[in-house]
C-alpha cells in the first residue's frame, strides 16, 4: 500500500511525499473495555493498515487527501483547538493539540491517507489514522518520544479532542503488534507483558453486523462512569485497598452486591469477570487448548450481552448463529460494541466456507448483508523516508 499512496500523492499533488507510515488496525481478541479499569486485554495488529503520506510545506494551512472517496479537506494550524463534527481529520488535527502540551511542534504539510480498515466496524480504524500520523509527523518534524507516549498521545485525542473516554488498548495494540501473535498488555503497568504465538490452523473471522457505532454518542461514557462509582463505593465500604476493578474479584463483587446499584454490579461484573478470563485464555494458550480459548470468547460475549449491554440484536444473531455452523469454536463481539464487528475463531481451511454460511444466514434472519474479512495478525506501526 505504501507503493499506493505514493503514486496518488504524486498524482494528486504534483511532488512526491517526503515519508510514508503505516498503522495497523486491532482486534480486541478477549477483554472488553478492561484497559480504562486497569486490567488486562489479549490483543493483535491486524493485516488491515492505514497509510500516511506527508510533505511539509511552508505556511500554516495543512491540506490532507483521503484517497478512499477522493475527498479533500485544509484546515489553518493556527485554528484546531475545537473538532468539527463529521471530519475526519479531527484525528489528525488532534494528535497536533495533543503534540503542542507536550512542546512539540508540527508544521504545515501536505497529507494524505489510504487504508484497508473497515470505518466505525470495532477494527480501531481511528487509532490507526492517530498512530500513522503521529509516526509521519515524528519522521519529517524530528520529534521523539517513547513507543508507550506516542499510544497517550493517541489516546488524548480520543479523550480530550473527540470526548470519548477510551482506554490505551487500540494505539497500543497499533503500536506494538508482531505478526502471528497475541499481544498481552497489563494496563495497571501500561505495559505488554508479553506477546503470544497462537496455534496453526485457526483463524479469526470478522464479521460486520453493518450496524454503524458511534462510541462518541453511545453510553460508552456512562458505562465508564459505572466502573467509577463501583470502585468508589466498594473502595469506602468494604475494600480500602483496592483502586480499580482490576482489584476485585468475582467472589468479592457479589459479597457486595446488596451496597452497589445494580446497572454499577453488573458493569463491574462484567469487567471483574473479562480480567479473569483473559488469565484464563493466556493459560489455555500456553496448553495450546483452542476448545477453551474459544468457549472463553462465548462467555465474554454473553457477559458483554447480558451485565455490560454494550451488544446489539444484530451482533446477538451472529453470535447465535455462529453456535450452529461447524468449524467455530468461539465468538464474541470485538472493540466498543454498541454495533460494529464480532469475531469468530474457526479452523483455517474452513474460514472461507465459513464465512459463506456465516454471510447467507444473516442475510436470511436480518435482511442485512454482513461484510467478512479473514484477519491474519499483522505487525505493529512503522515509518520510512521515500526514496524518489
Amino acid at each position: 500500500m505504501a507503493n499506493n499512496i505514493v503514486e496518488l500523492f504524486k498524482k494528486a499533488y504534483g511532488v512526491a511525499p517526503v515519508a510514508v507510515s503505516n498503522a495497523p488496525g486491532r482486534l480486541e481478541i478477549i477483554g472488553n473495555h478492561t484497559d480504562y479499569n486497569d486490567g488486562f486485554v489479549l490483543s493483535c495488529a491486524v493485516g488491515q493498515t492505514t497509510a500516511f503520506a506527508i510533505l511539509p510545506i511552508d505556511g500554516d494551512i495543512c491540506e490532507m487527501r483521503d484517497f478512499r472517496d477522493g475527498s479533500c479537506i485544509t484546515f489553518d494550524l493556527t485554528d484546531i483547538d475545537n473538532p468539527i463534527k463529521g471530519d475526519w481529520t479531527n484525528y489528525v488535527k488532534g494528535m497536533i493539540c495533543e503534540l503542542r502540551k507536550r512542546d512539540k511542534e508540527v508544521k504545515a504539510f501536505k497529507g494524505a491517507i489510504l487504508s484497508t480498515i473497515p470505518l466505525s466496524a470495532g477494527m480501531s480504524s481511528s487509532a490507526a489514522l492517530e498512530i500513522s500520523a503521529g509516526f509521519a509527523f515524528a519522521e519529517v518534524f524530528d520529534i521523539e518520544l517513547p513507543q508507550t507516549d506516542w499510544a497517550r498521545v493517541g489516546q488524548g485525542v480520543e479523550n480530550n479532542y473527540m470526548g470519548l473516554q477510551s482506554g490505551l488498548l487500540d494505539q497500543f495494540s497499533s503500536i506494538f503488534g508482531e505478526k502471528d501473535k497475541l499481544i498481552f498488555c497489563d494496563f495497571r503497568t501500561v505495559t505488554v507483558e508479553k506477546t503470544i504465538s497462537f496455534p496453526h490452523g485457526y483463524a479469526f473471522v470478522v464479521a460486520n453486523s453493518m450496524i454503524k457505532h458511534d462510541l462518541v454518542d453511545s453510553d460508552y461514557n456512562l458505562r465508564r462512569v459505572a466502573c467509577e462509582k463501583a470502585v468508589e463505593i466498594l473502595k469506602k465500604e468494604k475494600y480500602p485497598e483496592i483502586t480499580a476493578l482490576r482489584d476485585v474479584s468475582t467472589e468479592m463483587l457479589k459479597d457486595s452486591k446488596d451496597i452497589l446499584e445494580e446497572v454499577d454490579y453488573l458493569v463491574a461484573l462484567h469487567i471483574v469477570g473479562e480480567n479473569e478470563r483473559v488469565i484464563k485464555c493466556v493459560d489455555a494458550l500456553a496448553k495450546s487448548d483452542v476448545e477453551t480459548f474459544g468457549q472463553l470468547l462465548y462467555e465474554s460475549h454473553e457477559s458483554s450481552k447480558v451485565n455490560f449491554t454494550n451488544s446489539c440484536s444484530e451482533m446477538d444473531i451472529l453470535i447465535d448463529i455462529s453456535k450452529t455452523i461447524p468449524g467455530c469454536l468461539g465468538a464474541r463481539l470485538s472493540g466498543g460494541g454498541f454495533g460494529g464487528i464480532t469475531i469468530h475463531l474457526t479452523k483455517e481451511d474452513e474460514a472461507e466456507e465459513y464465512c459463506n454460511k456465516l454471510k447467507a444466514a444473516y442475510k436470511e434472519k436480518t435482511g442485512i448483508d454482513s461484510e467478512t474479512i479473514i484477519c491474519s495478525m499483522g505487525s505493529g506501526a512503522t515509518v520510512e523516508r521515500v526514496i524518489t
